[in-house]
């Protein structure tokens, strides 16, 4: 028997704008999004790294819930996103959302079931 303690989206954004990768702006609007979708409670401040050039962003805010997530790779025209909830939610459609925040043509969003075996 499995207890399920939560749910990760490990998300890989490809075809997106380099310019919009290199946006911190841009990253905190995308997470201000998901926050308000999932209900998320955030702990502290996000934390934001920008990297020398051609190097994109790592963002991590804290939650409640536990994390969001993202490292982008404007060199690639790519972004990895990482969203891990304790408490069930329903699927954001990460498509669209990645489409409209960072320009992305195609998303592969995995989804997985955390928890330990009882």
């Amino acid at each position: 028997m499995k207890l399920t303690t939560g749910q990760e989206w490990l998300v890989d954004a490809s075809g997106c704008s380099p310019g919009l990768l290199k946006d911190a702006a841009v990253l905190a609007a995308l997470f201000e999004e998901l926050i308000v979708l999932l209900d998320l409670k955030v702990v502290g401040q996000p934390q934001w790294h920008v990297f020398p050039e051609p190097g994109g962003i790592t963002g991590l805010t804290l939650l409640a819930e536990s994390h969001l997530a993202i490292h982008t790779f404007p060199e690639h025209g790519f972004a990895a996103l990482n969203v891990y909830c304790c408490r069930p939610r329903e699927r954001p459609d990460f498509e669209s959302l990645l489409a409209r925040h960072l320009g992305a043509a195609s998303c592969q969003a995995r989804e997985l079931k955390r928890g330990v075996t009882a």
